[in-house]
This record gives C-alpha cells, sequence and structure tokens, in this order.
C-alpha cells in the first residue's frame, strides 16, 4: 500500500497549484470592479473574445502569385501537436478572420450566422472544432480570463430556501450586467474602467433567473443596490465544452423527437409544484443550446437540415441576440454562431422562398478541398507517420502520388494556354514551368472560380492508404501503386460519385498519376545510378573548363597530353542536349551558368556541380547515358544476373536506400519495375 501511495503522491505532483487557485478565484463585485479597472478585456464579447484568441497566437505574412496573404498560426493547432491543424487553406481562414475582426469592432458581422460552406471532407468541423478547443484554452490563461458570478446567502433573505442558499447564474453572465442600463455608461465612466486599448462597454440586461432574483433583493432593501451586492460572489469562469460552459454544439436529428426547447430550455415540471407557477424562473431549466453557450461559442453541425422551426430562433439569436424562452421575455445573449453545410444543402437554402430571412442573415464563407499538392500531402503525413504506423514502411512518393491524385480530381481543364490537368496541377504547387509565370496562375485560378468545391475528398484517400496498409502483399511495405490500385478499385463503388462520366474522369486522372511517378522513379534510377561522385564532379570540371574558354575565347589544356586545345563542344552539347538546350541557345545557357558562377564568387561562395539545379539534372543524365550500358538495367527482368552486374545493381539499391529513403523491399520493387521499361524500350 505504500508503494501505491507513493505513485499517487507522484501524480498529485504534477498539479500546478497556483494554476489551479488562479482559476478558481472568487471575489467580491468590489474586487471585481478592481480587475475591470487593471484589465479591462475581461470584459470582451465572444467576438472580441474568439478574434483576439486566434491573433495571439501570431501571423505570417507571405507573397502567392503576387498576393499578399496572412497564415494564422492559431490553426495550426501546435498546443496538441498538430492534431487538428488546418493545411492549404489561408485565403478562406483569412477571410473568417476577417468576419471575426469586423464584428469584434461592431461593424456588423456579429449580427450574422458565420455560415461554412464547403464539400464534404473539406476541414468544416475541424474549423469550428478548433476555435472550440482553443477557446476552451484560452479561458484558462491569463490573457483569456473572464468572470461570471453566483448569489449567496440568498436563505437568509427567503428567496429560495428549497434551493439552498447559493444559485450560480444559470447562463454565466458578465457580473457588470448587475450594474443597471441607466447607470451603466455613467459608472464606467466616472470609475474610470477601460482605457485607450479596451474599452469597456457592456450591452444587454441578466437572464430572467438573475434578474427573478435581483428584484426580489431589491424589493427587499428598498433599493439598496449597494446591500444586493452583498449576495454576489464572482468567480472565474472557465469554458467547457463537457461541461456545456460557455461552448454549444447543436447536431440535427429526428424531427419527432426534437424540439426548439433544445435551443432554449425547457420548463422543469418537478419544480412547479414547490414554486406555484410555470413562469417562475425557478421552476425552469436554462440549458438549452443557446443558453449554456452565452460568453462563447456555439456550433450547428449541418445547420440547414434544421427544421424551419429551429431556423426561427436563429435569426433572433443572429441579428438581436436575443432568445425566446419559453413563458418569458427574450433574454439577451452573447455568443458567437458557427454553423457549417455542405453543397446540396445550401442550393436547398437558395431555392427555398421561406428562407429569405435566414439568407439575409448569413455570411458565407466557402470553405474548399485543398488545390496544392505540397498542402494536400501534410494531411497524409499527419496520419501516416513512423509513430502511427509502426513496423511498415512508406515508400517514397506514396503519399505524394495519392495527394496528386486527389487535387487533379479538383481541378478544372485549363480553358487556355494549352496546359495540360498535370501542369496546371504542377503551377498551382508553385513549380516552375518555362513559359508560364505567377500571372498565368492567377488567371487560372481567376478563370475556374469554384474549383475545389467538387472532387475527391481527403477521407477517401486516407480509407484507400489504410486498406493498402492492412493488406498483406507488400511485405510490410505499402507503395505508391498498391494505394493508386485501392482508389480505383473504390470508384466503382463511391456513394458520392454519381454519374459514369465522373467516374471515368478519376480514372483518367489515375493514369496521369501513373505516368508522372514513372518520370519520378526513372529520375531516381538515373539519379542513383550517376551518384558515382567522383566521376560526375570530373564530368562538371571538364564542363565548366570548356564552357568558360568558349566563353571567354580561349584554348583549354589536354588532360592526357597538357597541350592548349579547342574547347570540346561535342562534350557540351552532349550534355546541354540532355535537358533540350538547342543549338541556337547553347551560348545563352553557358553564359548563365558562368554568370551564377560569377555571382556565387561575389558573395563568397564556392560553385558545385549540384547548386544550379538545371545543371545538376543535365550531368546526371549524361553520366547515366554513359553508365547505363554497362549496368544494363535490362537484365533485372531475366532470372540470370551474373555476379559482376548483381554487385552494381546492389550499390544502385544501397544509393536508393541512402539517398532516397527507400528500404530493401521499395528499392528493389522500383528497380524492377523501371527495368521492366528499359526492357519494353519506353524510357528515353
Amino acid at each position: 500500500m505504500a508503494e501505491l501511495g507513493k505513485m499517487v503522491d507522484s501524480i498529485a505532483a504534477m498539479q500546478d497549484y497556483a494554476h489551479y487557485r488562479d482559476l478558481s478565484w472568487e471575489g467580491t463585485f468590489e474586487d471585481y470592479l478592481k480587475i475591470v479597472r487593471n484589465t479591462p478585456q475581461v470584459t470582451r464579447n465572444a467576438f472580441q473574445r474568439v478574434y483576439d484568441m486566434i491573433i495571439r497566437s501570431g501571423t505570417e505574412e507571405y507573397t502567392d502569385n503576387k498576393k499578399k496573404l496572412i497564415r494564422y498560426n492559431f490553426f495550426k493547432d501546435e498546443p496538441s501537436g498538430g492534431q487538428d491543424a488546418i493545411f492549404g487553406l489561408d485565403i478562406p481562414l483569412m477571410r473568417l478572420a476577417h468576419v471575426l475582426r469586423a464584428a469584434s469592432e461592431g461593424y456588423g458581422p456579429e449580427k450574422r450566422v458565420i455560415l461554412l460552406h464547403g464539400p464534404v471532407g473539406s476541414s468544416k468541423s475541424t474549423i469550428a472544432r478548433s476555435i472550440k478547443k482553443g477557446l476552451e484554452h484560452y479561458s484558462t490563461t491569463p490573457d483569456g480570463a473572464l468572470y461570471t458570478f453566483e448569489w449567496i446567502n440568498l436563505d437568509s433573505a427567503g428567496i429560495s430556501p428549497a434551493e439552498g442558499a447559493t444559485m450560480p447564474c444559470p447562463m454565466h453572465e458578465e457580473p457588470l450586467r448587475l450594474i443597471p442600463i441607466a447607470w451603466r455608461d455613467r459608472t464606467i465612466k466616472e470609475l474610470g474602467l477601460g482605457n485607450d486599448h479596451h474599452r469597456v462597454r457592456v450591452e444587454g440586461e441578466l437572464d430572467p433567473a438573475c434578474r427573478f432574483v435581483f428584484k426580489r433583493l431589491m424589493d427587499k432593501y428598498g433599493g439598496n443596490w449597494a446591500k444586493v451586492m452583498d449576495h454576489v460572489r464572482v468567480k472565474r469562469l472557465i469554458l467547457s465544452e463537457k461541461d456545456r460552459v460557455g461552448i454549444g454544439t447543436f447536431q440535427p436529428k429526428d424531427e419527432k423527437n426534437q424540439d426548439s426547447t433544445e435551443l432554449t430550455g425547457d420548463i422543469n415540471y418537478r419544480k412547479i409544484a414547490e414554486y406555484g407557477s410555470d413562469s417562475d424562473p425557478r421552476a425552469f431549466n436554462f440549458d438549452g443550446e443557446f443558453n449554456i453557450s452565452n460568453r462563447g461559442v456555439v456550433e450547428f453541425v449541418e445547420v440547414l437540415k434544421l427544421d424551419v422551426a429551429f431556423l426561427y430562433d436563429l435569426l433572433g439569436a443572429s441579428q438581436e441576440h436575443r432568445i425566446k424562452p419559453k413563458k418569458f421575455a427574450q433574454t439577451d445573449i452573447d455568443e458567437v454562431i458557427l454553423g457549417h453545410t455542405n453543397e446540396a444543402e445550401y442550393k436547398r437554402l437558395l431555392s427555398n422562398e421561406f428562407m429569405e430571412a435566414l439568407r439575409d442573415r448569413t455570411i458565407k464563407i466557402d470553405i474548399p478541398y485543398i488545390t496544392k499538392v505540397s498542402e494536400e500531402i501534410k494531411i497524409y503525413e499527419k496520419d501516416f507517420n513512423r509513430e502511427k504506423i509502426k513496423g511498415k514502411h512508406i515508400a517514397p512518393h506514396t503519399l505524394e502520388v495519392a495527394a496528386m491524385w486527389a487535387v487533379l480530381t479538383r481541378l478544372e481543364d485549363p480553358k487556355k494556354h494549352n496546359l495540360s490537368l498535370v501542369q496546371k496541377m504542377k503551377l498551382y504547387d508553385g513549380k516552375v514551368l518555362p513559359g508560364y509565370t505567377q500571372d498565368t496562375v492567377k488567371e487560372l485560378r481567376k478563370e475556374a472560380s469554384r474549383e475545389g468545391m467538387e472532387g475527391i475528398s481527403p477521407r477517401y484517400v486516407q480509407d484507400k492508404i489504410s486498406n493498402a496498409l492492412v493488406n498483406d502483399i507488400g511485405e510490410g511495405t505499402i507503395n505508391p501503386f498498391m494505394v493508386l490500385s485501392e482508389l480505383e478499385k473504390g470508384l466503382r463503388h463511391h456513394s458520392l460519385i454519381t454519374n459514369d462520366e465522373q467516374r471515368k474522369r478519376y480514372s483518367e486522372c489515375i493514369g496521369m498519376v501513373k505516368k508522372e511517378y514513372e518520370d519520378i522513379i526513372k529520375n531516381e534510377v538515373q539519379r542513383a545510378i550517376s551518384a558515382d561522385e567522383e566521376a560526375i564532379q570530373k564530368l562538371a570540371a571538364n564542363y565548366i573548363d570548356s564552357i568558360k574558354a568558349f566563353i571567354l575565347k580561349e584554348k583549354v589544356k589536354d588532360r592526357f597530353t597538357r597541350e592548349d586545345v579547342e574547347p570540346d563542344e561535342r562534350l557540351m552539347r552532349s550534355i546541354e542536349e540532355k535537358i533540350e538546350i538547342p543549338e541556337n541557345r547553347k551560348e545563352d545557357f553557358r553564359r548563365e551558368i558562368m554568370n551564377y558562377i560569377g555571382a556565387l564568387a561575389v558573395e563568397g561562395k564556392k560553385f558545385e556541380w549540384h547548386t544550379n539545379d538545371r545543371l545538376r539534372r543535365a550531368l546526371e543524365l549524361k553520366l547515366f547515358e554513359d553508365q547505363k550500358d554497362s549496368i544494363k538495367l535490362q537484365t533485372l527482368v531475366s532470372s540470370v544476373i551474373d555476379k559482376e552486374t548483381q554487385e552494381k545493381i546492389d550499390i544502385i539499391k544501397t544509393r536508393m536506400m541512402k539517398y532516397f529513403g527507400y528500404n530493401e523491399v521499395s528499392a528493389r520493387d522500383v528497380l524492377d519495375y523501371v527495368a521492366s521499361i528499359y526492357a519494353r524500350g519506353d524510357a528515353k
């Protein structure tokens, strides 16, 4: 038992008592006024608090296609290790942040429902979850502190003996609402509450239950407000979705088993006998989603699936910041109303004339699918990393190939510029293609305004990668072909593919990705074959000596005879042709390389053959061309391989593992596949 006690003590030692005391703070109304004077931001409304929470995590400015964008670090979800991180949606998240900022300034959006709209699996729920989770954490920090109150010693006032001496404020009201509206502005001014950075402004009245107690106490003390405050204890408010404090979620269910009291609270029939009336607020449960979400945020899941009766409650809640509990007057609320819906439901809203009032009170923010391959990859890397899939090896480019296919299904065919869909995908991902600029990308995005609102969701791809991982055929390794096979098989039964034309298009995208992957692995095998460091450095040195002599119109020394000879034009052209430099452009390319070397020298840097990407590729291809015949990759598809060839193949395999991240199985598979390409004569 002593050992058990030690373990309990070890766990107990992990608690931060000082932090616990801060979160459990309680004090008088006078104490709270001092807090407001020192830190007026504690009185912020819900929109101000949510916006400040997002900004507090910091921002990064960057330029994309000549457009200045802001990335909000909040949506990286660093406190949870990126569990709910959002990738590739910087523009929609900027729009959301701008709406929240305008709402926090009181410019109008605070009177609207913020509606996240997009296809299934586009991160709408994740964005809502991030805000709710972030707000929970923010309320526990000094910057995000907020307060509410409870009524105490009510038995001495003869108000609610059956309930006991204490009654918490059921809607977690801001304590300054206890100051009657007629005195508020004067109070704030004369007590010096607020400063240049944070203006104290409290709107709205107490909820019916607190208003009832307040009036009874005022009557008891003959209007002596100071005496009434003796029955008030202010305390720190910690928002929590699980405890239903300041954060609520409402999800549509069966219409027969659901009514609007789930939003605005319901009568507690058991207590009617105690208090004698169903309109006594003590006989009412203020526990609807709007009630408990006061001071925070309420999320409406698939909001447009709601019955019209529920949507009426939304109208007043958004525009007037008021709700109508049964048997009570309109009640003020202070909360961010965040809904999300998919494309089909939104179209239904547009076609329904009865929904016009809701449309008018909605700010729609489109949340499309990602259209950048590098950002899509991050989604899959988050779920399929080494820690999560121990004992399995994911071959290089597997997740990249899955991401390429997903993105291709979401892109619209280019209308001009003579571009293929794959080229468009590369341009969107920031790749440089000869003859195309950032302006081209800008134009492409402009002509495809609905791009990303249709296509395949990341969920489908994640499911198929999972299938490949549990399949036994890969000897503990999954490769791009296995994943592509799973993706293609699943198309036959995909519930969201509504016609054969769409299915055919997605299958064609599989073919495009396979071709792209073949080019990638041919390039890697070529680089592995030509990764003889000594040989490639010697080739690079000969090329640089030759182009230097060519540009300066000098001669070079023959490495055998040491005589002065003309630059080796044949060598230079054999390298330049590998990257398709035409005869009439050879001098420009050679000058470009010499200028590049000169620029490095000015910066005090040494030129290395691999620092210039185009030259590196040309040298690797040249060396590959010179060496491939000695290796005879075609022999890989033969059942008999001589010892010398086997040794060379083992060297290539080792390089594949060392430089590109393959394991024994995936390196062998790639070499086998590239060998089959050479055997059928498809390789250039």
